[in-house]
């Protein structure tokens, strides 16, 4: 099969779009004929060997997170899929996407949208479940409650925008100012251009800040943050960390951080979301495989607006 694999970490050139072996599957995973990916950031980190204390030097390795696709095969131990079903979900990490064919585990797959493409379904496992996550699991989200998303036109901050409304909640979304008609037509309530205002020397108090680019630190955001509030990052800082750590075990504000658990009910959840018509995508650019170098690029550059789709061809 076809596939971009690297062979040592590096920059985007590193990727290189060769044939390799089709994956054998595991007695509870699926092989699944993948026809969209997408780029996360994690997939760009791993690249560049941020992550070398979890991935190694086990080369050649395979990245990508998110897949869409049709089931060929299952192993002995699947019960919910059959060849031929349309799926999407996440690949183990640290990858195995951006290939004609993956394995998936089970419980990282869910049925597809009915109402999306696989180049738009499989935009969504990573990103979507990040925000879901962060603010249901870690934000305890409340209907009513005040929320913030800096960096509501990003790949997690569309999702978390939708999501934090279809939860009723009152959504704040903070963007520059090319994308503030994107994110009201998210339904946020109100949208922020920080390029005139910085919305932590405002006079309004947040539940839930959830910083989906990693750019305002906890400190930064204490004096807009109701006394109980929740501060959460996509980015496990040093501050963060000790922040969460101390205020972890005292009453008042927390600050935490969040690390997406790619699981088989979450994504049914949001299956359930897009189809009732309370969440989707919005796909800045689409590549296919062979140009994955211009798409991590892209991504890279931090003004991807929404998400980066990778279509496969077979």
């Amino acid at each position: 099969m076809k596939a971009v694999v690297i062979r040592h970490y590096g920059d985007a050139e590193v990727l290189q779009y060769e044939e390799v072996e089709q994956p054998k599957i595991k007695p509870d995973h699926l092989l699944v004929k993948v026809h969209a990916s997408s780029v996360n950031p994690i997939d760009w980190k791993t690249r560049k060997g941020m992550l070398s204390i979890l991935t190694g030097n086990n080369f050649p390795l395979i990245l990508g997170f998110d897949v869409a696709g049709e089931v060929v095969e299952v192993g002995s131990q699947v019960t919910r899929f059959k060849p031929g079903d349309a799926i999407y979900g996440s690949t183990s990490f640290p990858g195995g996407a951006y290939a004609e064919f993956a394995a998936i585990p089970e419980n990282l797959a869910a049925p597809k949208p009915n109402n999306l493409t696989y180049e738009e379904a499989a935009t969504i496992p990573l990103a979507a479940l990040t925000a879901l996550q962060a603010l249901r699991d870690l934000g305890n989200i409340k209907s009513g409650q005040n929320v913030l998303i800096n960096g509501a036109s990003g790949g997690v901050g569309i999702f978390a925008v939708q999501i934090a409304k279809a939860l009723d909640a009152e959504v704040t979304g903070v963007c520059s100012t090319k994308n503030l008609d994107l994110v009201r037509s998210l339904n946020a309530d109100l949208v922020i251009d920080y390029t005139q205002q910085d919305f932590t020397e405002g006079n309004v108090q947040y539940n839930i800040i959830f910083d989906a680019v990693a750019k305002r630190a906890f400190s930064n955001c204490r004096k807009v943050l109701k006394p109980n509030g929740v501060y959460i990052s996509t980015l496990p800082t040093p501050e963060v960390i000790i922040q969460g750590v101390l205020t972890a075990f005292l009453p008042g504000q927390k600050a935490k951080f969040v690390l997406e658990k790619p699981n088989s009910k979450d994504l049914v959840y949001l299956k359930d979301l897009i189809e009732a018509g309370k969440l989707r995508t919005v796909i800045d650019r689409t590549y296919p495989l062979q140009e994955l170098i211009e798409a991590h690029r892209y991504s890279e550059g931090e003004r991807a607006v929404g998400k980066i789709a990778i279509v496969i061809t077979h």
